[in-house]
């Protein structure tokens, strides 16, 4: 079986303006749908979301800025890497993360590769 990393994009902070009681609830949603896959032993790591306040970018010869640019207009908001025969089965797993619930929100399927499997 092959790993697969779901990397979660967004437009904007879907999570900014939530009271308590949505961002429960939005948390809420994330566990059952993570629970689920776990459920059929395909988790592999629950990962993590990824903070912008704070962000570096980091350039040849040395450059730092803040980052992500404030032009970017979709941000990588996490990650989990899960365990599927192809990335199609993959892709299924995908189609029912909360984060295609958002405005602008994608998940992108990407395999990971071992340092001996170049492809």
């Amino acid at each position: 079986m092959k790993e697969f990393a779901l990397i979660f994009r967004v437009e904007n902070n879907p999570g900014a303006s939530l009271s308590p009681a949505e961002m429960q609830q939005r948390m809420t949603t994330w566990m059952n749908w993570m629970g689920g896959i776990a459920a059929k032993d395909r988790l592999v790591s629950n990962g993590n979301r990824l903070g912008v306040k704070g962000s570096k970018w980091v350039g040849a010869n040395g450059v730092v800025s803040d980052g992500p640019y404030t032009e970017v207009k979709e941000f990588i908001n996490g990650y989990v890497i899960v365990r599927g025969e192809t990335p199609e089965e993959a892709a299924e797993m995908a189609k029912g993360c909360p984060i295609l619930f958002a405005p602008g929100g994608s998940v992108e399927v990407r395999p990971l590769v071992a340092p001996d499997n170049a492809e």
